[in-house]
């Protein structure tokens, strides 16, 4: 079986594929995670989505066979809060992240009664609308550190050689307040740094992603970097595998600039 890459994705505001009401502002981001799935040398047995939506104080992972929805988002038209994304879970994937985890050092448990959080279903039901490929999510660590969210992917590097699709699922600009024109310069200078330095090699790169905070309007672009975390995640698990911007966008609402990226080859 050929080793999958892995993916940090932009995954939008909100509930976004279902509304109408958005126009044609997400259409670039659709394209790209419709995409996705057909770029892939082959079908996933399994995705193991990490979200930017679910914190604790250790690494939790979704283990529900059948999983529940979380819609945790607010202000959205009613039919919003009836969607429905029924992949299945995978207990038995669930309990191998942990492992492998714990393995290498790091708190891990499963959680039985966690369900999806717009973080996955919002751009599976994109890039995988079937819904008949089992996800599991992991969780953020909520000490939100860089190196051990990096840690945490490589723990989980050998999953990609066993069919197993790892998504790092946030926001490469995240600010709800300046959602808006304002948005404009910030967003793109932060959004050039990051397509530069993930160019880099993989040492120059953790190097440059160990300083973001550095990073011009780093903390304008993430005041919280919960929504960027997600990629040391991907990132660990991709090794020294090359990144490959697959959606970038920079007059998404009239200005701001968003990327997704996968890594392998």
């Amino acid at each position: 079986m050929p080793q999958l890459p892995t993916y940090f994705l932009s995954h939008g505001g909100g509930p976004w594929p279902w509304m109408q009401e958005f126009g044609t502002a997400y259409d670039e981001l659709a394209q790209s995670l419709t995409q996705l799935s057909s770029d892939l040398t082959s079908r996933p047995q399994a995705l193991l989505v990490v979200t930017a939506h679910w914190e604790e104080p250790s690494f939790s992972v979704s283990s529900a066979a059948f999983p529940s929805m979380i819609y945790d988002y607010y202000g959205f038209p009613d039919y919003t809060y009836q969607i429905q994304y029924p992949a299945p879970g995978d207990p038995q994937l669930a309990q191998s992240v942990v492992e492998r985890l714990q393995s290498a050092g790091i708190e891990a448990r499963t959680d039985s009664s966690r369900g999806f959080d717009h973080g996955t279903f919002t751009p599976l039901a994109v890039s995988f609308p079937k819904a008949d490929i089992p996800v599991v999510q992991l969780s953020l660590n909520s000490n939100l550190d860089t190196a051990l969210h990096y840690r945490a992917g490589q723990a989980l590097q050998g999953l990609r050689d066993q069919g197993v699709l790892i998504i790092g699922s946030g926001l490469s600009y995240h600010n709800l307040r300046r959602f808006d024109k304002s948005a404009q310069e910030p967003s793109r200078q932060f959004d050039d740094w990051l397509y530069q330095t993930l160019a880099l090699s993989e040492s120059a790169r953790y190097q440059a992603l160990q300083h973001w905070q550095s990073a011009p309007s780093a903390r304008i672009a993430h005041p919280r970097e919960e929504h960027l975390m997600p990629l040391w995640v991907a990132l660990g698990a991709a090794s020294n595998a090359k990144a490959h911007c697959i959606y970038r966008q920079n007059d998404l609402f009239g200005g701001i600039s968003a990327s997704s990226y996968r890594f392998d080859g």
